[in-house]
């Protein structure tokens, strides 16, 4: 457990000239940091992975939220896909979630439960390292939040205000991806290799696993979803009245972030629920 003098979002940037300090951005890193209030124990280490086209400043809002419940967030770059190379994509990936993982043990110490949150392929980046063997050099992750995963058939959008509608109706969000411009416009045209697909929706891990899905995302597929869910062991699918794509960054992205702290405080007691409703009205 840590406790810290001063808690500050920070990012660091492997692009960006800086002091190597713990609060300003440095030449060697590629993650963004938010922590947990003054005077708190860290209640747990969350990893979040962005999906295509998105950036670290597009899950500020997300890491603000679970870093003020006491989580230690790192968000990293999204996973690169390289269709022609799908395996060595993979282990570059797991290499630098690794890598990630263990500056924070270096920095803070890994509290546990380890989570890694991903959206979109990054989500099945996620459950791709969940595969037996996978990746040995690769985190060994508590639990993982599997966000947003594209269905096999998921049709690609046009112009940027077509993606925009795909992805989200959220005023802020919109905003937020059309001024990054390090976001990548038409990037949910680009395919997903088969493998990743093959690893997010055929995966038999017993980690304890939350899908998360809006039920106006067109690029889901809902009954795989529900199959794959129904398949393991300590898997729980939470649907989203009205979402879209970007689940964790849509209008409803308060109820979905209480959903995670649900589930990140249910990790803490064998998955047992904190709260059990007994009689209920609505």
């Amino acid at each position: 457990m840590t406790d810290r003098t001063s808690r500050t979002s920070r990012t660091d940037l492997s692009d960006r000239a800086g002091p190597a300090d713990r609060t300003g951005p440095t030449a060697h890193t590629a993650h963004t940091d938010h922590l947990g209030p003054v005077g708190l124990r860290t209640r747990a280490t969350v990893v979040v992975v962005p999906g295509r086209g998105e950036t670290r400043a597009t899950y500020a809002r997300l890491g603000a939220r679970l870093a003020a419940d006491a989580y230690r967030v790192r968000v990293v770059d999204a996973p690169d896909l390289d269709t022609g190379d799908p395996s060595g994509a993979s282990a570059r990936f797991a290499a630098r979630l690794a890598a990630a993982v263990d500056g924070i043990a270096a920095e803070d110490g890994t509290v546990r439960p380890l989570v890694l949150v991903g959206a979109d392929t990054g989500a099945a980046a996620v459950a791709a390292l969940l595969a037996p063997g996978a990746h040995p050099a690769a985190p060994a992750p508590d639990a993982v939040v599997l966000a947003g995963l594209p269905g096999r058939a998921a049709t690609a959008p046009g112009a940027w205000e077509d993606e925009l509608d795909v992805r989200t109706a959220c005023p802020v969000h919109r905003s937020t991806l059309t001024d990054d411009d390090r976001v990548r416009r038409g990037s949910l045209g680009d395919p997903v290799p088969d493998s990743l697909l093959d690893a997010a929706y055929g995966g038999t891990s017993a980690v304890p696993t939350l899908f998360l899905v809006g039920d106006a995302d067109p690029l889901a597929d809902l009954d795989a979803l529900l199959r794959t869910a129904t398949s393991l062991p300590r898997a729980r699918l939470s649907v989203v009245r009205g979402a879209h794509h970007d689940v964790l960054n849509d209008t409803q992205h308060r109820a979905v972030a209480a959903e995670i702290v649900s589930f990140l405080e249910a990790l803490r007691d064998a998955l047992v629920p904190a709260v059990a409703v007994r009689t209920s009205a609505w």
